[in-house]
Protein backbone atom coordinates (compact mmCIF):
# COMPACT_ATOMS: atom_id res chain seq x y z
CA UNK A 1 0.00 0.00 0.00
CA UNK A 2 2.43 2.45 0.87
CA UNK A 3 4.45 1.76 -2.60
CA UNK A 4 1.19 2.12 -4.33
CA UNK A 5 0.90 5.99 -2.83
CA UNK A 6 4.44 6.63 -3.55
CA UNK A 7 3.68 6.03 -6.92
CA UNK A 8 0.95 7.78 -7.04
CA UNK A 9 2.66 10.97 -5.60
CA UNK A 10 5.78 10.58 -8.20
CA UNK A 11 2.69 10.64 -11.24
CA UNK A 12 1.45 13.79 -9.95
CA UNK A 13 5.23 14.75 -9.50
CA UNK A 14 6.08 14.08 -12.71
CA UNK A 15 3.07 16.34 -14.37
CA UNK A 16 5.21 18.01 -16.25
CA UNK A 17 4.99 16.72 -19.56
CA UNK A 18 6.42 19.48 -21.91
CA UNK A 19 9.32 19.14 -24.62
CA UNK A 20 11.73 21.50 -24.68
CA UNK A 21 15.17 22.34 -26.46
CA UNK A 22 18.07 24.05 -24.25
CA UNK A 23 19.71 26.38 -26.35
CA UNK A 24 22.06 29.25 -25.56
CA UNK A 25 20.26 32.29 -23.48
CA UNK A 26 16.21 32.48 -23.33
CA UNK A 27 14.72 34.88 -25.94
CA UNK A 28 11.49 36.46 -24.35
CA UNK A 29 8.91 37.98 -26.43
CA UNK A 30 8.52 41.65 -25.41
CA UNK A 31 6.69 42.93 -29.06
CA UNK A 32 4.29 41.57 -31.81
CA UNK A 33 5.69 43.20 -35.41
CA UNK A 34 4.73 42.28 -38.60
CA UNK A 35 6.99 42.26 -41.08
CA UNK A 36 7.76 44.33 -44.04
CA UNK A 37 10.26 45.55 -46.40
CA UNK A 38 13.78 46.18 -44.94
CA UNK A 39 12.17 44.97 -41.74
CA UNK A 40 11.67 40.78 -42.17
CA UNK A 41 14.62 39.34 -40.62
CA UNK A 42 14.24 36.33 -38.43
CA UNK A 43 15.49 36.69 -34.69
CA UNK A 44 18.59 34.68 -34.35
CA UNK A 45 20.59 34.11 -31.04
CA UNK A 46 24.04 35.88 -32.00
CA UNK A 47 27.72 34.44 -30.54
CA UNK A 48 29.84 36.98 -29.31
CA UNK A 49 33.17 36.02 -28.32
CA UNK A 50 35.14 38.71 -26.77
CA UNK A 51 39.24 39.55 -26.79
CA UNK A 52 40.65 41.53 -24.12
CA UNK A 53 44.19 42.95 -24.83
CA UNK A 54 44.63 40.34 -27.60
CA UNK A 55 43.52 37.42 -25.14
CA UNK A 56 40.50 35.54 -25.82
CA UNK A 57 37.84 35.82 -23.24
CA UNK A 58 34.56 35.47 -22.54
CA UNK A 59 31.68 34.41 -25.04
CA UNK A 60 28.37 36.30 -24.87
CA UNK A 61 25.19 35.26 -26.14
CA UNK A 62 22.69 38.37 -27.90
CA UNK A 63 20.00 38.68 -30.35
CA UNK A 64 19.66 39.31 -33.96
CA UNK A 65 17.34 42.66 -34.68
CA UNK A 66 14.31 42.42 -37.24
CA UNK A 67 16.24 45.32 -39.64
CA UNK A 68 20.02 45.31 -40.54
CA UNK A 69 21.87 42.79 -42.57
CA UNK A 70 22.08 39.53 -41.96
CA UNK A 71 24.97 38.33 -39.84
CA UNK A 72 27.66 35.32 -40.97
CA UNK A 73 27.23 31.94 -39.91
CA UNK A 74 30.65 31.09 -39.40
CA UNK A 75 33.41 32.45 -37.43
CA UNK A 76 35.70 32.72 -39.96
CA UNK A 77 33.85 34.83 -41.70
CA UNK A 78 33.36 37.24 -39.20
CA UNK A 79 35.72 39.73 -38.55
CA UNK A 80 37.48 40.48 -34.96
CA UNK A 81 36.04 44.24 -34.41
CA UNK A 82 36.78 46.61 -31.87
CA UNK A 83 34.59 47.97 -29.27
CA UNK A 84 33.75 51.02 -28.23
CA UNK A 85 31.61 52.86 -25.75
CA UNK A 86 28.27 55.50 -27.48
CA UNK A 87 28.93 59.29 -26.20
CA UNK A 88 26.07 59.91 -25.55
CA UNK A 89 24.99 56.56 -24.05
CA UNK A 90 21.87 55.58 -25.08
CA UNK A 91 22.49 57.36 -28.97
CA UNK A 92 19.48 59.14 -29.46
CA UNK A 93 20.66 62.44 -30.65
CA UNK A 94 23.18 62.78 -33.47
CA UNK A 95 27.02 61.99 -32.48
CA UNK A 96 30.43 63.77 -32.87
CA UNK A 97 32.13 60.33 -32.98
CA UNK A 98 34.36 58.91 -35.43
CA UNK A 99 34.14 55.12 -35.23
CA UNK A 100 35.90 54.04 -38.27
CA UNK A 101 34.31 50.61 -38.33
CA UNK A 102 34.53 49.77 -34.89
CA UNK A 103 31.66 48.32 -33.01
CA UNK A 104 29.50 50.64 -30.92
CA UNK A 105 28.20 49.79 -27.57
CA UNK A 106 24.68 51.42 -26.83
CA UNK A 107 22.57 51.36 -23.57
CA UNK A 108 19.05 50.71 -24.36
CA UNK A 109 16.08 53.57 -24.02
CA UNK A 110 15.06 56.80 -24.78
CA UNK A 111 14.41 56.52 -28.29
CA UNK A 112 13.69 53.26 -30.94
CA UNK A 113 16.34 50.97 -31.61
CA UNK A 114 15.99 51.77 -35.27
CA UNK A 115 16.92 55.86 -34.43
CA UNK A 116 20.32 54.23 -32.62
CA UNK A 117 21.37 52.16 -35.81
CA UNK A 118 21.13 55.10 -37.76
CA UNK A 119 22.87 57.15 -35.61
CA UNK A 120 25.89 54.21 -35.10
CA UNK A 121 25.99 53.96 -38.89
CA UNK A 122 26.22 57.66 -39.45
CA UNK A 123 28.88 57.77 -36.79
CA UNK A 124 30.97 55.33 -39.17
CA UNK A 125 30.08 52.14 -36.88
CA UNK A 126 30.36 48.54 -38.61
CA UNK A 127 27.88 47.15 -35.80
CA UNK A 128 26.03 48.30 -33.11
CA UNK A 129 25.77 45.85 -29.63
CA UNK A 130 22.62 47.97 -27.70
CA UNK A 131 22.30 46.64 -23.98
CA UNK A 132 19.54 45.60 -22.68
CA UNK A 133 17.91 47.13 -19.11
CA UNK A 134 17.50 43.38 -17.62
CA UNK A 135 18.91 40.62 -17.30
CA UNK A 136 17.13 39.07 -20.04
CA UNK A 137 16.90 39.19 -23.94
CA UNK A 138 14.64 41.50 -26.22
CA UNK A 139 12.87 41.19 -29.38
CA UNK A 140 14.40 44.39 -31.26
CA UNK A 141 11.73 45.48 -34.34
CA UNK A 142 10.74 48.15 -36.11
CA UNK A 143 7.87 50.95 -34.90
CA UNK A 144 4.82 50.78 -36.14
CA UNK A 145 4.54 53.94 -37.57
CA UNK A 146 7.75 53.18 -39.38
CA UNK A 147 7.43 52.23 -43.22
CA UNK A 148 10.69 52.83 -44.72
CA UNK A 149 13.89 51.24 -42.87
CA UNK A 150 17.11 51.30 -44.62
CA UNK A 151 19.55 49.84 -42.22
CA UNK A 152 23.10 49.29 -43.17
CA UNK A 153 24.81 47.85 -40.64
CA UNK A 154 23.48 44.63 -38.16
CA UNK A 155 21.82 45.30 -34.43
CA UNK A 156 22.56 43.00 -31.41
CA UNK A 157 20.65 42.94 -28.12
CA UNK A 158 23.11 41.68 -25.09
CA UNK A 159 21.92 40.89 -22.15
CA UNK A 160 22.30 43.88 -19.51
CA UNK A 161 25.30 42.01 -17.18
CA UNK A 162 27.30 41.26 -20.58
CA UNK A 163 26.90 45.13 -21.41
CA UNK A 164 27.89 45.64 -17.88
CA UNK A 165 31.07 43.41 -18.25
CA UNK A 166 31.96 44.72 -21.67
CA UNK A 167 31.22 48.82 -20.23
CA UNK A 168 33.66 48.36 -17.20
CA UNK A 169 36.48 46.79 -19.56
CA UNK A 170 36.06 49.55 -21.76
CA UNK A 171 36.27 51.79 -19.06
CA UNK A 172 39.48 50.18 -17.37
CA UNK A 173 41.31 51.30 -20.68
CA UNK A 174 41.44 47.48 -21.85
CA UNK A 175 41.46 46.92 -25.92
CA UNK A 176 38.11 45.18 -26.04
CA UNK A 177 37.66 43.61 -29.56
CA UNK A 178 34.16 41.28 -30.50
CA UNK A 179 33.10 38.93 -33.35
CA UNK A 180 29.67 38.86 -34.43
CA UNK A 181 28.47 35.58 -35.57
CA UNK A 182 24.71 33.42 -35.65
CA UNK A 183 25.62 30.03 -36.08
CA UNK A 184 22.65 27.64 -37.37
CA UNK A 185 21.61 24.81 -35.61
CA UNK A 186 21.19 21.46 -37.41
CA UNK A 187 17.75 20.45 -38.21
CA UNK A 188 18.27 17.03 -36.25
CA UNK A 189 20.56 16.42 -33.59
CA UNK A 190 21.39 12.76 -32.61
CA UNK A 191 20.60 14.18 -29.30
CA UNK A 192 17.18 13.49 -30.51
CA UNK A 193 17.15 10.38 -31.82
CA UNK A 194 18.70 9.02 -28.84
CA UNK A 195 16.09 10.83 -26.34
CA UNK A 196 13.71 9.31 -28.91
CA UNK A 197 15.01 5.59 -28.71
CA UNK A 198 15.09 6.49 -24.26
CA UNK A 199 11.73 7.12 -24.12
CA UNK A 200 10.16 4.43 -26.70
CA UNK A 201 12.84 1.66 -24.77
CA UNK A 202 11.72 2.79 -21.44
CA UNK A 203 7.79 1.85 -22.26
CA UNK A 204 9.07 -1.38 -23.65
CA UNK A 205 10.51 -2.36 -20.87
CA UNK A 206 7.74 -1.46 -18.14
CA UNK A 207 5.11 -3.48 -20.45
CA UNK A 208 6.78 -6.42 -20.85
CA UNK A 209 7.95 -6.49 -17.39
CA UNK A 210 4.07 -5.47 -16.45
CA UNK A 211 2.57 -8.22 -19.20
CA UNK A 212 4.84 -11.18 -17.63
CA UNK A 213 3.67 -10.48 -14.34
CA UNK A 214 -0.03 -11.11 -15.68
CA UNK A 215 1.04 -14.13 -17.24
CA UNK A 216 2.83 -15.30 -14.44
CA UNK A 217 -0.35 -15.07 -12.20
CA UNK A 218 -2.76 -16.64 -15.09
CA UNK A 219 0.12 -19.72 -15.51
CA UNK A 220 -0.16 -19.84 -11.28
CA UNK A 221 -4.19 -20.05 -11.59
CA UNK A 222 -3.99 -22.10 -14.58
CA UNK A 223 -1.73 -24.71 -12.48
CA UNK A 224 -4.21 -24.62 -9.54
CA UNK A 225 -7.01 -25.78 -12.12
CA UNK A 226 -5.37 -29.17 -12.64
CA UNK A 227 -6.00 -30.18 -9.03
CA UNK A 228 -9.84 -29.94 -8.74
CA UNK A 229 -12.71 -28.16 -9.76
CA UNK A 230 -14.82 -27.41 -6.77
CA UNK A 231 -14.09 -23.49 -5.20
CA UNK A 232 -14.94 -20.66 -7.82
CA UNK A 233 -12.18 -18.61 -8.37
CA UNK A 234 -13.50 -15.62 -10.60
CA UNK A 235 -10.75 -14.34 -12.58
CA UNK A 236 -10.72 -10.56 -13.47
CA UNK A 237 -7.90 -8.34 -11.47
CA UNK A 238 -5.43 -11.30 -12.00
CA UNK A 239 -1.75 -9.72 -11.91
CA UNK A 240 -2.93 -6.98 -9.47
CA UNK A 241 -2.25 -7.84 -6.60
CA UNK A 242 -0.03 -4.83 -5.19
CA UNK A 243 -0.86 -2.14 -7.97
CA UNK A 244 -2.97 0.78 -7.76
CA UNK A 245 -5.93 1.01 -9.79
CA UNK A 246 -6.73 4.43 -11.09
CA UNK A 247 -10.71 4.96 -11.29
CA UNK A 248 -12.36 7.82 -13.62
CA UNK A 249 -12.70 10.08 -10.96
CA UNK A 250 -8.97 9.91 -9.40
CA UNK A 251 -8.44 10.31 -13.17
CA UNK A 252 -10.32 13.72 -13.32
CA UNK A 253 -8.53 14.78 -9.90
CA UNK A 254 -4.96 13.97 -11.38
CA UNK A 255 -5.40 16.99 -13.76
CA UNK A 256 -6.95 19.29 -10.99
CA UNK A 257 -3.67 18.21 -8.43
CA UNK A 258 -1.26 18.30 -11.31
CA UNK A 259 -2.08 21.84 -12.09
CA UNK A 260 -2.43 22.91 -8.54
CA UNK A 261 1.35 21.39 -8.35
CA UNK A 262 2.46 23.15 -11.58
CA UNK A 263 1.38 26.85 -10.03
CA UNK A 264 2.92 26.07 -6.84
CA UNK A 265 6.40 25.36 -8.76
CA UNK A 266 5.81 28.41 -11.17
CA UNK A 267 5.20 30.73 -7.56
CA UNK A 268 7.44 29.18 -4.84
CA UNK A 269 9.94 28.37 -7.94
CA UNK A 270 13.58 29.55 -6.30
CA UNK A 271 16.64 27.80 -5.74
CA UNK A 272 15.68 26.21 -2.29
CA UNK A 273 12.51 24.90 -3.89
CA UNK A 274 14.68 22.98 -6.61
CA UNK A 275 16.52 21.70 -3.70
CA UNK A 276 13.22 20.49 -2.34
CA UNK A 277 12.35 19.23 -5.89
CA UNK A 278 15.88 16.73 -5.76
CA UNK A 279 15.31 15.79 -2.34
CA UNK A 280 11.95 14.15 -3.96
CA UNK A 281 13.74 13.15 -7.06
CA UNK A 282 16.09 10.84 -5.06
CA UNK A 283 13.37 9.38 -3.26
CA UNK A 284 11.72 8.29 -5.83
CA UNK A 285 15.00 7.37 -7.75
CA UNK A 286 16.28 5.29 -4.72
CA UNK A 287 13.04 3.47 -4.95
CA UNK A 288 12.66 3.08 -8.34
CA UNK A 289 16.14 1.95 -8.57
CA UNK A 290 16.26 -0.53 -6.28
CA UNK A 291 13.05 -2.34 -7.19
CA UNK A 292 14.25 -2.60 -10.54
CA UNK A 293 17.64 -3.96 -9.93
CA UNK A 294 15.85 -6.22 -7.56
CA UNK A 295 13.81 -7.53 -10.31
CA UNK A 296 16.65 -7.76 -12.95
CA UNK A 297 18.77 -9.66 -10.87
CA UNK A 298 15.75 -12.22 -9.71
CA UNK A 299 15.96 -13.78 -13.18
CA UNK A 300 18.99 -15.44 -12.14
CA UNK A 301 19.27 -18.40 -10.63
CA UNK A 302 21.82 -17.84 -8.30
CA UNK A 303 19.88 -14.84 -6.77
CA UNK A 304 16.49 -16.92 -6.09
CA UNK A 305 17.26 -17.38 -2.40
CA UNK A 306 17.67 -14.21 -1.53
CA UNK A 307 15.50 -12.96 -3.65
CA UNK A 308 12.35 -14.91 -1.85
CA UNK A 309 13.75 -15.13 2.14
CA UNK A 310 12.70 -12.11 4.04
CA UNK A 311 13.25 -10.62 7.16
CA UNK A 312 11.16 -8.29 9.21
CA UNK A 313 12.46 -4.78 9.79
CA UNK A 314 10.67 -1.85 11.53
CA UNK A 315 8.80 0.70 10.20
CA UNK A 316 9.82 -1.33 6.07
CA UNK A 317 8.02 -4.93 7.32
CA UNK A 318 9.44 -7.78 5.52
CA UNK A 319 11.99 -7.02 3.33
CA UNK A 320 13.72 -9.38 0.86
CA UNK A 321 17.88 -10.24 2.10
CA UNK A 322 18.51 -8.90 -2.07
CA UNK A 323 16.80 -5.88 -1.28
CA UNK A 324 19.01 -5.36 1.81
CA UNK A 325 22.19 -5.89 -0.35
CA UNK A 326 20.87 -3.93 -3.04
CA UNK A 327 19.91 -0.48 -1.55
CA UNK A 328 23.26 0.49 -0.25
CA UNK A 329 24.50 0.56 -3.48
CA UNK A 330 21.26 2.57 -4.89
CA UNK A 331 21.15 4.85 -2.30
CA UNK A 332 24.75 5.46 -2.93
CA UNK A 333 24.35 5.90 -6.44
CA UNK A 334 22.08 8.86 -5.62
CA UNK A 335 23.54 10.69 -3.40
CA UNK A 336 26.33 11.11 -5.57
CA UNK A 337 24.42 12.00 -8.46
CA UNK A 338 22.85 14.79 -5.93
CA UNK A 339 26.03 16.18 -4.76
CA UNK A 340 27.54 16.28 -8.24
CA UNK A 341 24.27 16.99 -10.28
CA UNK A 342 25.93 20.16 -11.98
CA UNK A 343 29.19 18.16 -13.33
CA UNK A 344 28.87 18.50 -17.23
CA UNK A 345 28.17 14.03 -17.50
CA UNK A 346 25.12 14.28 -14.78
CA UNK A 347 22.63 13.99 -16.96
CA UNK A 348 23.72 10.19 -17.26
CA UNK A 349 22.82 9.62 -13.29
CA UNK A 350 19.46 11.73 -13.85
CA UNK A 351 18.58 9.38 -16.80
CA UNK A 352 19.23 6.04 -15.48
CA UNK A 353 17.28 7.39 -11.61
CA UNK A 354 14.82 8.78 -14.09
CA UNK A 355 13.79 5.69 -16.65
CA UNK A 356 13.91 3.81 -13.08
CA UNK A 357 11.32 5.81 -11.44
CA UNK A 358 9.16 6.13 -14.49
CA UNK A 359 9.15 1.82 -14.84
CA UNK A 360 8.56 1.63 -11.34
CA UNK A 361 5.15 3.84 -11.60
CA UNK A 362 4.04 2.04 -14.22
CA UNK A 363 4.73 -1.08 -12.52
CA UNK A 364 2.67 -0.06 -9.88
CA UNK A 365 -0.50 2.17 -11.50
CA UNK A 366 -2.45 1.10 -13.93
CA UNK A 367 -5.27 2.19 -15.59
CA UNK A 368 -8.56 -1.17 -15.22
CA UNK A 369 -9.70 -0.58 -18.64
CA UNK A 370 -9.73 1.93 -21.55
CA UNK A 371 -12.44 3.70 -20.77
CA UNK A 372 -10.67 5.13 -17.88
CA UNK A 373 -7.55 5.35 -19.95
CA UNK A 374 -9.13 7.73 -22.41
CA UNK A 375 -10.43 10.30 -19.94
CA UNK A 376 -6.66 10.24 -17.98
CA UNK A 377 -5.49 10.72 -21.69
CA UNK A 378 -8.19 13.52 -22.91
CA UNK A 379 -7.78 15.49 -19.53
CA UNK A 380 -3.74 15.27 -19.78
CA UNK A 381 -3.87 15.87 -23.50
CA UNK A 382 -5.98 19.15 -22.15
CA UNK A 383 -3.68 20.27 -19.36
CA UNK A 384 -0.97 19.91 -21.46
CA UNK A 385 -2.39 22.33 -24.14
CA UNK A 386 -3.61 24.97 -21.41
CA UNK A 387 -0.59 25.37 -19.16
CA UNK A 388 1.95 25.53 -22.70
CA UNK A 389 -0.44 27.82 -24.64
CA UNK A 390 -3.15 29.21 -22.97
CA UNK A 391 -1.65 30.14 -19.97
CA UNK A 392 0.23 32.79 -21.40
CA UNK A 393 -2.73 35.19 -21.94
CA UNK A 394 -3.12 34.90 -17.62
CA UNK A 395 0.30 34.40 -16.33
CA UNK A 396 1.84 36.78 -19.67
CA UNK A 397 4.40 33.65 -20.09
CA UNK A 398 4.07 29.69 -20.65
CA UNK A 399 3.65 28.64 -17.14
CA UNK A 400 4.46 24.78 -18.02
CA UNK A 401 7.72 26.24 -20.31
CA UNK A 402 8.99 28.29 -17.12
CA UNK A 403 8.86 25.54 -14.47
CA UNK A 404 10.74 22.87 -17.05
CA UNK A 405 13.30 25.64 -17.87
CA UNK A 406 13.90 26.23 -14.35
CA UNK A 407 13.89 30.19 -14.54
CA UNK A 408 14.29 31.98 -11.33
CA UNK A 409 15.75 29.00 -9.73
CA UNK A 410 19.59 29.46 -10.51
CA UNK A 411 19.76 25.59 -11.83
CA UNK A 412 19.13 24.26 -15.50
CA UNK A 413 15.82 23.05 -14.75
CA UNK A 414 13.61 20.50 -12.33
CA UNK A 415 14.78 17.00 -12.34
CA UNK A 416 11.89 15.67 -13.35
CA UNK A 417 13.12 15.21 -16.92
CA UNK A 418 14.93 12.81 -18.85
CA UNK A 419 17.98 14.97 -20.95
CA UNK A 420 21.07 14.06 -23.51
CA UNK A 421 23.39 17.06 -24.69
CA UNK A 422 22.98 18.36 -28.21
CA UNK A 423 26.12 16.97 -29.81
CA UNK A 424 26.41 18.79 -33.06
CA UNK A 425 24.44 22.33 -31.77
CA UNK A 426 26.60 24.81 -31.55
CA UNK A 427 24.80 26.47 -29.10
CA UNK A 428 25.02 23.50 -26.87
CA UNK A 429 22.44 22.53 -24.52
CA UNK A 430 19.94 19.78 -23.68
CA UNK A 431 17.21 18.10 -25.75
CA UNK A 432 14.86 17.08 -22.84
CA UNK A 433 11.81 15.15 -22.63
CA UNK A 434 8.99 15.25 -18.94
CA UNK A 435 8.53 12.25 -17.69
CA UNK A 436 4.56 12.76 -17.77
CA UNK A 437 5.25 12.39 -21.91
CA UNK A 438 6.35 8.89 -21.12
CA UNK A 439 4.44 8.11 -18.21
CA UNK A 440 0.24 8.92 -19.23
CA UNK A 441 0.85 7.21 -22.33
CA UNK A 442 3.23 4.73 -20.74
CA UNK A 443 -0.06 3.68 -19.16
CA UNK A 444 -2.25 2.54 -21.81
CA UNK A 445 0.60 1.17 -24.13
CA UNK A 446 1.14 -1.07 -20.50
CA UNK A 447 -2.74 -2.37 -20.47
CA UNK A 448 -2.43 -3.02 -24.08
CA UNK A 449 0.33 -5.27 -23.75
CA UNK A 450 -1.14 -7.30 -20.33
CA UNK A 451 -4.72 -7.14 -22.64
CA UNK A 452 -2.95 -9.13 -25.56
CA UNK A 453 -1.08 -11.58 -23.06
CA UNK A 454 -4.21 -12.50 -21.34
CA UNK A 455 -6.87 -12.90 -24.86
CA UNK A 456 -3.50 -14.55 -25.95
CA UNK A 457 -3.07 -13.02 -28.93
CA UNK A 458 -0.22 -12.58 -31.20
CA UNK A 459 1.91 -9.58 -31.85
CA UNK A 460 -0.12 -8.91 -35.54
CA UNK A 461 -3.70 -9.32 -34.56
CA UNK A 462 -2.89 -7.81 -30.92
CA UNK A 463 -2.98 -4.31 -29.68
CA UNK A 464 0.82 -3.82 -28.21
CA UNK A 465 2.34 -3.39 -31.54
CA UNK A 466 0.19 -0.78 -33.08
CA UNK A 467 -0.01 1.04 -29.80
CA UNK A 468 3.92 1.23 -29.69
CA UNK A 469 3.97 2.41 -33.31
CA UNK A 470 1.85 4.89 -32.73
CA UNK A 471 3.71 6.50 -29.79
CA UNK A 472 6.84 6.36 -31.66
CA UNK A 473 5.58 8.41 -34.61
CA UNK A 474 3.38 10.74 -32.00
CA UNK A 475 7.29 11.06 -29.91
CA UNK A 476 8.54 11.73 -33.78
CA UNK A 477 6.16 14.62 -34.97
CA UNK A 478 6.33 16.29 -31.22
CA UNK A 479 10.51 16.68 -32.07
CA UNK A 480 9.03 17.68 -36.32
CA UNK A 481 7.36 20.44 -34.61
CA UNK A 482 9.46 21.64 -31.70
CA UNK A 483 12.19 22.32 -34.71
CA UNK A 484 9.78 23.63 -37.43
CA UNK A 485 8.94 26.13 -33.82
CA UNK A 486 12.67 27.01 -33.82
CA UNK A 487 13.35 25.30 -30.30
CA UNK A 488 10.23 26.69 -28.63
CA UNK A 489 8.48 24.54 -26.28
CA UNK A 490 6.30 22.03 -27.42
CA UNK A 491 3.46 20.30 -25.35
CA UNK A 492 4.38 16.60 -26.14
CA UNK A 493 0.61 15.28 -25.11
CA UNK A 494 -0.98 17.50 -28.40
CA UNK A 495 0.85 15.40 -30.75
CA UNK A 496 1.27 11.50 -28.45
CA UNK A 497 -2.51 11.39 -27.41
CA UNK A 498 -4.67 11.54 -30.36
CA UNK A 499 -1.83 8.90 -31.97
CA UNK A 500 -1.93 6.67 -29.25
CA UNK A 501 -5.06 6.72 -28.35
CA UNK A 502 -6.77 7.37 -31.57
CA UNK A 503 -5.16 4.30 -32.90
CA UNK A 504 -6.20 2.02 -29.72
CA UNK A 505 -10.17 3.14 -30.22
CA UNK A 506 -9.98 2.29 -34.20
CA UNK A 507 -8.67 -1.00 -33.76
CA UNK A 508 -11.01 -1.96 -31.16
CA UNK A 509 -14.13 -0.39 -32.77
CA UNK A 510 -12.42 -2.56 -35.62
CA UNK A 511 -11.92 -5.54 -34.58
CA UNK A 512 -15.20 -5.63 -31.95
CA UNK A 513 -13.44 -5.29 -28.59
CA UNK A 514 -14.17 -2.43 -27.79
CA UNK A 515 -17.19 -3.10 -25.28
CA UNK A 516 -14.81 -5.59 -23.55
CA UNK A 517 -11.83 -2.83 -23.74
CA UNK A 518 -14.37 -0.34 -22.44
CA UNK A 519 -15.71 -2.15 -19.22
CA UNK A 520 -13.93 -4.95 -17.84
CA UNK A 521 -10.54 -4.27 -19.85
CA UNK A 522 -9.87 -8.05 -19.85
CA UNK A 523 -11.02 -10.98 -21.70
CA UNK A 524 -13.51 -12.91 -20.68
CA UNK A 525 -12.17 -16.02 -19.15
CA UNK A 526 -13.82 -19.16 -17.45
CA UNK A 527 -13.79 -19.34 -14.20
CA UNK A 528 -11.25 -21.21 -11.74
CA UNK A 529 -12.76 -24.27 -9.79
CA UNK A 530 -10.78 -25.72 -7.21
CA UNK A 531 -11.72 -28.39 -4.97
CA UNK A 532 -10.45 -27.96 -1.39
CA UNK A 533 -9.49 -31.54 0.52
CA UNK A 534 -10.77 -32.26 3.73
CA UNK A 535 -7.38 -31.54 6.54
CA UNK A 536 -6.30 -34.86 7.50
Amino acid sequence: MAASRLAWFFLVFSSCSVVLVFGGDIVHDDDISPKRPSCDNDFVLVKVPTWVDGVEDIEYVGIGARFGPTLASKEKHANNTRVFMADPPEYCTSSKQKLQGAVVLVRRGNCSFTKKSNIAEAAGASAILIVNNRTELFKMVCETNETDVSIGIPAVMLPLDAGESLKKLVEMNSTVSVQLYSPQRPMVDVAEVFLWLMAVGTILCASYWSGRSAREAVMEQEKLQKDASDMVIPTEGIGSSGVVDINTTSAVLFVVVASCFLVMLYRWMSYWFIEVLVVLFCIGGVEGLQTCVVALLSCFRRFENAAQSFVKLPVFGAVSYLTMAVSPFCIAFTVMWAVFRRVSFAWIGQDLLGIALIITVLQIVRIPNLKVGSILLACAFLYDIFWVFVSKWVFHESVMIVVARGDRSGEDGIPMLLKIPRLFDPWGGYSVIGFGDIILPGLLIVFSLRYDWLARKNIRNGYFLWAMIAYGLGLLVTYMALNLMDGHGQPALLYIVPFTLGTFLMLGKKRGDLKTLWTRGEPEMPCLHIRLQPMQ
